[in-house]
């Protein structure tokens, strides 16, 4: 049985789905992974076939508008939507549909046949039980909740109508809405699995029934991979250090982010390790290092805690290995994320990316890593992680789908 998967974005939108896919294929599913060229390595070497869809996914969260955010999100889910019917084409049995691809998926899986199922790493469906991913880190009251949640939907719609409507055109289908044809899935109890850990987020209990929560999907890693030699020696050369790092976010603020890093760090007396990431971090000294990407499992387990920008993934690995943050979100969903980590007792309020300051920081890195509370609470929810299988549940859910 041939599986797609399907997503695009940042490299954290991409990299869960590389080990369900992996992890899929040792189940005996012929995988591929269709994304960005940008991830091509990161797909193949997980073992995948790679299938290209067009789209430039790297754009500044930082420094704009609402408003501008939502144009260039159309533009790129326009620019997607052309090369998807092509990675389609080269032979499908199954979709698995992102956040971001699904509304492109389901004009697809009507044109062709072909079953399909959400895999989704952000809670997207109205609830009371907190806001829309995007509006809001604090509840508003059940019903304002759930008016959220259907405005944020409607929003998305208007960033997919062009997609839509031009692949639609192009596949041969009746006109029909982003709105309509989102409603028309959700009318018909369309499947969505979302890979998350019910540690940071409950399944509500107002969703519809197709809605599950079954866990995290983790990125692959080679399973001989070790962390370079230097870094291995500055870890065994005194305490544990922090991580400080924002993952494809804040590209251009390198060099202020870079200071305000080194000033926290030594205003508290810690020693830490810049990851490089988009923003260009960089430091050296007996107290610092800079790193470029590593496989979180390696490395977070032997840290005292990490500061990051708050992205679903790296809250996510940074729990699962029992340490405190500190978070920074920049855009999108991560002030939810952040107030989520913080509502678990594993991370203090978090610092707005424009509120940063080295004074900020050194508070916080002080706080969570002196109070052995914020330790206590991350590792209680690294126990919780360790019983759920996301991708157990989602091979259930796949040979379910398939009996049908």
């Amino acid at each position: 049985m041939r599986i797609l998967i399907a997503a695009a974005g940042s490299r954290g939108d991409v990299a869960p789905y590389t080990g369900l896919g992996a992890e899929l294929r040792r189940a005996g599913y012929d995988v591929a992974l269709a994304t960005t060229d940008a991830f091509a390595p990161l797909v193949r070497d997980a073992g995948l076939q790679f299938r290209a869809l067009p789209a430039d996914p790297r754009m500044r969260g930082e420094g704009t508008g609402r408003r501008e955010l939502m144009r260039t999100a159309a533009a790129f889910v326009t620019e997607l939507g052309q090369g998807f019917a092509d990675a389609v084409s080269e032979g499908t049995d199954l979709l698995l549909l992102s956040t971001t691809t699904a509304p492109l998926g389901w004009q697809l899986a009507e044109a062709t046949g072909i079953p399909s199922l959400g895999v989704y790493l952000q809670p997207t469906a109205p609830t009371g039980d907190f806001p829309a991913t995007v509006m809001s880190t604090r509840s508003l009251g059940r019903a304002v909740n759930r008016a959220t949640g259907r405005f944020a939907l409607r929003m998305a719609d208007r960033v997919c109508e062009q997609a839509v409507a031009e692949l639609r055109h192009r596949l041969q289908l009746p006109p029909a809405s982003a709105t309509a044809t989102r409603r028309r899935k959700e009318q018909a109890n369309w499947p969505i699995l979302h890979g998350f850990s019910t540690a940071l987020v409950p399944r509500p209990a107002d969703w519809r029934s197709g809605l599950k929560v079954v866990g995290n999907w983790w990125p692959h890693h080679d399973p001989a991979a070790r962390l370079p030699g230097d870094l291995e020696d500055f870890l065994r050369a005194g305490p544990r250090p922090v991580l400080i790092g924002f993952g494809s976010m804040a590209a251009g603020d390198g060099e202020r982010l870079s200071e305000v890093a080194v000033r926290a760090l030594r205003r508290t007396g810690l020693r830490g390790i810049l990851q490089a990431g988009s923003a260009g971090l960089a430091a050296d000294g007996d107290d610092v290092i800079t790193v470029g990407d590593l496989p979180h499992t390696l490395l977070f387990p032997r840290l005292a805690a990490v500061v990051h920008h708050a992205g679903a993934g790296t809250s996510a690995a940074a729990l699962r290995a029992g340490v405190p943050a500190v978070t920074v979100p920049v855009t999108a969903d991560q002030p939810f994320w952040a107030g989520r980590l913080a509502a678990l007792g594993a991370a203090p309020a978090p610092i707005p990316y424009r509120s940063l300051t080295a004074e900020r920081l050194a508070d916080a890195l002080d706080q969570v890593v002196k109070q052995q509370t914020y330790a206590r609470a991350a590792a209680k929810a690294a126990h919780h992680m360790a019983t759920e299988d996301g991708t157990g549940q989602t091979l259930k859910a796949i040979e379910q789908l398939t009996r049908e």
